[in-house]
């Protein structure tokens, strides 16, 4: 399952982390501070990804294996 799941976590993952940096850049008052959090929204939007993407990998495989 892992093979399934590495490439979705990077797709999910890079999206989050991507959806996160825009809503710092996007709130006005989160944009004050953005160089401390652009790295740590970045980071958990990544992270965040991995049981979504381990999720989506069960259910590519039930899919499949059918």
């Amino acid at each position: 399952m892992l093979k399934i799941a590495a490439p979705v976590w990077m797709v999910i993952g890079t999206t989050l982390a991507g959806v996160a940096v825009m809503t710092v850049l996007s709130v006005p008052s989160f944009a004050a501070h953005d160089r401390q959090l652009i790295p740590i929204v970045a980071i958990a939007g990544y992270l965040g990804a991995i049981p979504i993407a381990l999720a989506v990998a069960v259910r590519m495989r039930d899919a499949f294996a059918r």
